[in-house]
């Protein structure tokens, strides 16, 4: 029988895990099929209190990883099959084997939108990806031009990121002006070899038949003008979609899949708490997600306390 358990260990998921360990619950923490979350395929995180040069975002959720594991948190290399809230203790299905738990936190983060047009999946690691910092670096893309969909800070950071080895860097938006933080616009329009191509989206990717890309198919939402634009790879950085499927129909969340919280980070099920961006589509910042992990962790512990009592 576990205290808690914790899936994810992105920002919330650790911090919850640092702040239940130290409290001596000896919290079982699911990495799931992404250890360290979405931040580990950050090549710099300039934002983050504490590291005025900037962190690497993997070495930061290593750090923070090793500081759980400091205070008796005990991480599992697992994914969660099925989760039984219906149920007292609470039931988990990890890997085929049962745990149950008096508490559970849903810090499970969010992956990628995909475009779904034609030729996107049948692409994808044939040029298709959707993390520039982990496949940028590939013979495929060195000094070949290519493609980034998207007009937040992600999609900046991708394509700053590709003028490393790209030859030239399109970056397709379908507004005449990016969505992203200011200083992130700025330094990315200013970048000589980014060329941005406004009022655009993709409506395929080019060639299946050959088993690479080797272009996309753009309209513009102004003219409705189609043009073709060739590349040797498309990065896609257009937003994330909560990690929650698994508990649809049974716990409260929004028309796009977040989880939403009753009362602090308390969800509809007793017992059962969310962190990060699982249940944040308006943040979505990896302090602010440590901030909700925090609150998390002593909501559980406060829960357990009155369980004893």
């Amino acid at each position: 029988m576990e205290q808690v358990v914790i899936i994810g260990t992105g920002c919330a998921g650790l911090t919850a895990a640092i702040y239940t360990a130290r409290a001596n619950l000896a919290p079982l923490v699911l990495t799931g099929t992404m250890p360290g979350g979405l931040l580990t395929t950050t090549s710099i995180v300039e934002n983050f209190p504490g590291f005025p040069e900037g962190m690497d975002g993997y070495e930061l959720m290593t750090r923070m990883q090793q500081q759980a594991e400091k205070f008796g948190a005990k991480v599992r290399f697992a994914t969660v099959d099925s989760v039984h809230l219906d149920e007292t203790p609470i039931r988990l299905v990890i890997d085929g084997e049962e745990v149950r738990t008096q508490t559970l936190i849903i810090a499970s983060g969010a992956g990628h939108r995909h475009l779904d047009v034609p030729g996107e999946h049948e692409l994808e690691k044939y040029g298709v990806t959707y993390c520039a910092t982990c496949d940028g670096a590939l013979p495929m893309f060195r000094n070949q031009p290519v493609v980034v969909v998207g007009g937040g800070d992600s999609a900046c950071e991708e394509a700053t990121y590709l003028t490393r080895f790209a030859s030239k860097v399109y970056l397709v938006h379908r507004r005449d002006s990016l969505r992203a933080s200011r200083i992130m616009a700025e330094r990315t329009l200013a970048n000589p070899k980014i060329e941005p191509v406004w009022d655009s989206v993709v409506t395929e990717v080019l060639d299946v038949t050959a088993r690479k890309v080797t272009g996309v198919r753009l309209r513009n939402l102004k003219t409705q003008a189609e043009t073709l634009l060739p590349c040797a790879g498309l990065f896609v950085a257009v937003g994330h979609v909560p990690n929650t499927q698994l508990f649809k129909g049974v716990l409260d969340m929004d028309e796009a899949g977040y989880l939403r919280p009753r009362v602090g980070t308390a969800m509809n099920v007793p017992g059962v708490f969310t962190a990060g961006d699982c249940s944040d589509h308006v943040y979505r910042q990896a302090i602010t997600a440590a901030g909700m992990g925090c609150s998390a962790a002593i909501d559980a512990e406060r829960y357990l306390a009155g369980l004893s009592q």
